[in-house]
């Protein structure tokens, strides 16, 4: 096979290969007379069925096969021979003018970039602590009383905290909504999930009563027709509905798994839980505060165009899924992503050039920490552990995960830094 490197640009090479058709033809032969051996056909017996009919069953597999494997072998000889720091997947085409008995291919590749001195100690990095407290305890215990709690029917005013069902009647314009009959819905009110005014007028009305009040919609209101147009909603309390909760109790604790139904044991599951959600929290914080700090400081740092725009196209095709999740359609093109892909694909290059230059190792000690912490939120943690393990694309993910995470944490401990103490409910918020 013939090979050849050129230039195309300062992160860009095209590297050139071309092999004998007469050498893939041969291979394929070979490789089509073992499955003839071997291979079962409806109408024939084993080893019997006819070498055209192997052709035309599994040659163009075979054939497929055998060029991608001879043009990985040469493309990665080349990487090697040319000292190439290749950057995401080549990018490989047919070429043109190939020559009578021969095939032709074109590589695309893009090379990391030289990123110069990588000094570390002159990133300021706020690393942030926080603790469960006895009373992050509490209030998961109260939460989860909260998410156990029935409705009761009551005849009084409604309140915050009540749920109201209620019926509803809008004019805009003139036009009626909905054109018959009435709107139901029901709400915690507190909970702000409707207007503030609607929650504020309801509080304090007994069931039956009605209120007619004029809404503002926003500007940004889904029905485009009706956006930033005043309203006249007539609302009527239908029920009122106060909240009774749980008791704190072994039937309670058992049904979260505790077995024993002792609340101290209870209580120990919480923390343990809430202690693995603190610490990925200040981990995301701390690898957000280490990748500005690194983005902004080798932001004029030239990066591989082709890896960018497919980085803009995957966070386009997930905002995208997003959008049509909540029912909305994503009108933002892959040029509205180009910033936050470029920080993506310059923060992953530089964590991947820290490891390299300072031969960080993936710790497999860490490694089974991550993937045990991972599983103990599973009924059946081994199972997972075992899923991971007989999964090499999930278990590759979950190693680049942890290989970021220890460069990380080997940058923060370099760079110049300040602890920042904050609650458990301030850490964990986005």
């Amino acid at each position: 096979m013939q090979v050849s490197v050129e230039s195309t640009g300062n992160l860009e090479r095209r590297v050139t290969l071309s092999l004998p058709a007469g050498d893939v033809d041969a291979q394929v032969g070979s490789r089509l007379r073992e499955i003839a051996h071997t291979a079962r056909i409806k109408g024939f017996r084993p080893g019997k069925v006819p070498t055209k009919v192997v052709e035309q069953r599994y040659g163009g597999q075979v054939r497929a096969e055998i060029v991608d494997g001879l043009l990985r072998q040469a493309l990665d000889q080349a990487v090697r021979d040319n000292e190439l720091r290749v950057a995401g997947m080549p990018q490989v085409k047919p070429g043109e003018d190939a020559a009578e008995g021969e095939l032709k291919y074109v590589a695309s590749v893009e090379l990391v970039p030289e990123f110069g001195d990588l000094d570390m100690g002159k990133l300021q990095v706020v690393r942030h602590t926080a603790e469960v407290a006895d009373a992050d305890i509490e209030r998961m215990l109260e939460n989860l009383r909260q998410q156990r709690g029935s409705w009761s029917k009551v005849e009084r005013a409604a309140k915050a905290g009540d749920l109201a069902s209620i019926e509803t009647t809008s004019t805009v314009d003139g036009v009626r909504m909905p054109a018959e009959g009435v709107e139901k819905a029901s709400t915690v009110l507190g909970s702000s999930a409707i207007y503030p005014e609607v929650e504020s007028a309801i509080a304090g009305m007994l069931p039956g009563e009605e209120k007619t009040l004029d809404i503002t919609l926003p500007a940004d209101w889904h029905v485009q027709q009706f956006a930033g147009k005043t309203v006249t909603s007539t609302f009527k309390l239908v029920e009122v509905a106060e909240q009774v909760l749980p008791e704190i109790d072994a039937a309670f604790i058992r049904s979260f798994g505790v077995r024993s139904g002792d609340v101290e044991q209870f209580k120990a599951d919480i923390r343990s839980n809430l202690e693995r959600e603190l610490k990925g929290a200040l981990m995301n914080r701390l690898r957000r505060e280490v990748g500005e700090q690194l983005t902004e400081a080798y932001k004029d740092v030239e990066l591989p165009p082709r890896l960018v725009e497919n980085e803009a196209r995957m966070l386009m095709a997930n905002a995208a899924e997003q959008a049509s999740r909540q029912g909305q359609q994503l009108t933002a093109g892959p040029e509205a992503f180009q910033d936050a892909a470029r920080k993506r694909v310059l923060m992953a290059l530089l964590v991947g050039e820290v490891a390299r230059r300072n031969e960080l190792r993936l710790e497999p000690e860490r490694l089974n920490e991550t993937m045990r912490l991972i599983a103990s939120t599973y009924e059946q943690p081994e199972q997972v552990i075992a899923l991971y393990r007989n999964d090499p694309q999930l278990m590759q993910g979950l190693q680049n995960r942890v290989m970021e995470e220890q460069v990380i944490d080997w940058i923060a401990e370099r760079a110049q830094h300040t602890e920042q103490a904050l609650s458990f409910q301030e850490a964990i918020s986005p």
